[in-house]
């Protein structure tokens, strides 16, 4: 959620048309919470996203259900520490990421989302790289100061895995 939100309050910091749908529901009972955002420079006609350019699954629930949402020529992108991924499509670009373990090596466990949010912005235009760190430290440092200088090496870290892909 927190990941989908970051790239929502860049995309509108940005002046783009943003919708971000969370979907709570039976989820919060141990399924996979999820949420959607569409970004774009026109209009949007509806938040619900029955097709994604990129897909980010944190764990096994997620990228078992979700997989099937990325568009053609899309990206799926994953916590390999959580998830194991058997292809099943050739028409999709896959990135595994380390992202657990990366976080835990940070010192910062719960920073997954960030590292994760790194990557994403690397290989698409959804928003900028500056927009992305103004964002984290108002929205992320604000909240937990003492974890900002952890956050913003997640995100780095991240943004080298999606810049190498």
């Amino acid at each position: 959620m927190v990941l989908g939100q970051l790239v929502a309050y860049g995309a509108m910091k940005e002046g783009k048309f943003v919708t971000w749908l969370p979907s709570y529901g039976p989820e919060m009972r141990g399924g996979t919470a999820n949420c959607g955002v569409t970004v774009s420079s026109r209009p949007i006609g509806s938040p619900f996203v029955a097709s994604a350019d990129v897909v980010v699954a944190l764990n096994q629930p997620s990228l078992d259900k979700y997989e099937a949402s990325v568009k053609t020529g899309g990206f799926l992108i994953y916590n390999s520490d959580m998830a194991k991924y058997t292809p099943t499509r050739d028409d999709i670009r896959v990135i595994p990421v380390n992202a657990s373990q990366i976080a835990g090596n940070i010192g910062n466990e719960k920073a997954v989302n960030v590292i994760l949010l790194g990557v994403v912005i690397a290989i698409s235009d959804l928003i900028s790289d500056d927009t992305a760190r103004e964002i984290i430290k108002q929205k992320l440092g604000s909240r937990k100061p003492e974890f900002l200088e952890s956050n913003m090496k997640a995100y780095e870290e991240g943004r080298k895995i999606g810049l190498s892909v």
